[in-house]
């Protein structure tokens, strides 16, 4: 696993951590690397989940089916990404999602139980793991609330807006690049395709946004 420390040293789990912190709570977490092939589920909707994971390498996407088989894509995943952080902490909770890999993947297992059990060597990483570990719990709850806002919009008009919008706040720009391509983009939305590409038509016509493939402007 040392080849991927300085991967993790920047992302939110591992946040500032030093290189032989990390390297030290492998062993204190009894973490785990798992790979996958393209397709492949690292969870399972239904399933009970006993240990979250973080990217190492890849892209997966958190998916379901409504009623009638349509697929509904919950949330986008890739490197840095955290898995079940939630759901492990729910004591025998099944898996409302499915996550797939989108090609090959890789990822670093944590036994939940590991995350509260109290450190024999009272190793310094432990700690910065765990507060890490709690405001992410609390980022993840704020997203689930943006996503459903997002979905509840009346319009397909207000439910693009609403996207972008939080693209753009999270590039920090007005112009930004959308990290899905149309099709996904009409499932993470809930909406059907052909309605998504003509609505984004007319808000380009109304002046509202201007856009070329996957790169868009606010206006």
């Amino acid at each position: 696993m040392n080849e991927f420390i300085e991967d993790l040293k920047n992302t939110n789990l591992f946040s500032d951590m030093e290189p032989q912190d990390i390297d030290g709570l492998f062993r204190c977490l009894c973490t785990e690397r798992a790979d996958y092939a393209r397709g492949e589920y690292i969870v399972e909707e239904g399933s009970r989940v006993r240990s979250f994971s973080i990217i190492l390498s890849g892209h997966c996407r958190a998916i379901k089916w409504d009623p009638s088989g349509r697929l509904i894509i919950i949330s986008l995943l890739k490197k840095g990404s955290e898995i079940g952080v939630i759901l492990a902490a729910s004591r025998d909770r099944e898996s409302p999602v499915t996550v797939e890999a989108q090609d090959e993947v890789s990822v670093l297992k944590i036994p939940f139980e590991r995350v509260f059990t109290q450190c024999e060597k009272a190793c310094p990483g432990h700690a910065k793991f765990l507060r890490n570990y709690i405001r992410i719990v609390a980022e993840k709850g704020l997203l689930l609330h943006e996503r459903m806002d997002c979905l509840l919009r009346p319009t397909v008009r207000e439910k693009i807006l609403s996207y972008l919008w939080r693209i753009s706040r999270e590039q920090k720009s007005k112009i930004f690049s959308l990290p899905i391509n149309r099709n996904a983009m009409a499932e993470y939305l809930n909406v059907d395709r052909s309605a998504l590409s003509r609505e984004l038509s007319y808000m380009k016509r109304d002046g509202i946004i201007d856009y070329y493939k996957n790169t868009f402007r606010l206006r």
